[in-house]
């Protein structure tokens, strides 16, 4: 029996957080520790790009299982997966670009249109991109793939702007700030379309989180501040871990609290 036919769709609740502050925030870390996490790994402990990516891998196939399976948001459940999936969109587009040699631009245009298309086919099959909607199997799988793509591309872009164009880790990090910025004025000024904005704020908070990551790991000669990848990856995991563990804290005080 198919995990999709196990349950009907009134057994699912929404599967994913509210983008609030918080929500933003590990995000943009979990991006750091992508970048930092895969470079530790590959290269630090000498498991190389392919053996990273075997391992990384198969944790991630295993925790989206487990994600896929559950019948509700479980905060160190979901912030798993993304972490996981930060290490392996960042793995892929390493081994594109170093063992493959393809051109940081390429995998940038080429990651760009893959999302896109999944885009495409989600709204066509669902009408809907809302994160407030994630309340299906095959919704929940359409926006898992997207947010593989969404690290993929943000990797590629981020490398390509900070390394391919010379533009540096720092000024790389102020350009897709910005540009994170005038998200949010798009949407609070303006009243921009609040899904379209959650998108475009989404895929900038890769390629911002990566400069931030590589300025903090990079020795200075590369133009990083030399904290290197352990002491960035360990400070970013530790808190990650701990605002998950708030949340998970505040989300079992609701349910008692909706039960009595």
């Amino acid at each position: 029996m198919t995990i999709s036919a196990a349950r009907s769709n009134s057994d699912w609740l929404n599967k994913v957080p509210q983008a609030t502050l918080l929500f933003w925030i590990i995000k943009m870390m979990s991006t750091t520790v992508g970048e930092t996490g895969a470079d530790y790994l590959a290269a630090d402990l000498h498991f190389g790009l392919i053996g990273t990516s075997l391992v990384t891998g198969l944790l991630l196939a295993g925790a989206l299982l487990f994600q896929l399976r559950a019948r509700r948001y479980l905060p160190a459940l979901y912030w798993i997966c993304v972490v996981l999936v930060s290490i392996f969109g960042t793995l892929i587009t390493d081994m594109l670009s170093d063992l493959l040699g393809v051109p940081l631009a390429v995998s940038t245009a080429a990651f760009s249109i893959a999302m896109i298309a999944t885009f495409t086919a989600w709204y066509a099959r669902e009408k809907t991109l809302s994160i407030h909607a994630i309340d299906s199997f095959r919704r929940e799988l359409f926006y898992w793939t997207v947010i593989l793509f969404t690290f993929a591309l943000g990797t590629a872009a981020g490398d390509w702007v900070a390394e391919g164009l010379n533009l540096g880790y720092a000024n790389s990090a102020l350009l897709f700030g910005g540009l994170i910025a005038l998200v949010a004025v798009a949407r609070h000024a303006f009243k921009i379309n609040a899904t379209a904005c959650f998108w475009f704020a989404y895929v900038l908070t890769r390629p911002f989180g990566a400069s931030c990551g590589d300025l903090l790991a990079q020795p200075a000669g590369n133009g990083g501040l030399g904290f290197g990848t352990i002491v960035t990856s360990t400070l970013f995991l530790a808190t990650i871990v701990g605002l998950v563990g708030y949340l998970s804290l505040t989300q079992k005080r609701l349910t008692a609290q909706q039960s009595l």
